[in-house]
């Protein structure tokens, strides 16, 4: 289960936000950020990387303005960082999260 929320933009697409425990063995959670055409969409980007148990059921946790200019500034659109470290921490690529056995 997760939380999050999503912002549609003012061109059609949607940037999904969503806070997910960590698959690192010290445990805690991640924010995940995705622009995609839809939400749907976004959710399947999210499961093709191996993150098969996503969900977003409301909009408890939408995107900050901060978080949606970084996602749109990233050329994968989808980037990630520790939830704890928030105000501190940069935000890193999708592929320094899942491994790449995963990615294919």
């Amino acid at each position: 289960m997760s939380a999050g929320g999503f912002s549609k933009l003012p061109n059609g697409s949607v940037v999904v936000a969503l806070t997910l425990p960590s698959p690192s063995p010290t445990g805690g959670s991640v924010r995940v950020i995705v622009h995609a055409v839809n939400r749907a969409r976004a959710l399947t980007r999210l499961r093709n990387l191996g993150l098969r148990a996503v969900y977003l059921r409301g909009n408890a946790e939408p995107p900050t303005p901060d978080e949606i200019s970084a996602v749109l500034y990233h050329p994968d659109g989808l980037i990630w960082r520790t939830a704890r470290d928030a105000d501190t921490e940069l935000w890193h690529p999708i592929r320094a999260l899942v491994p790449s056995s995963v990615r294919g």
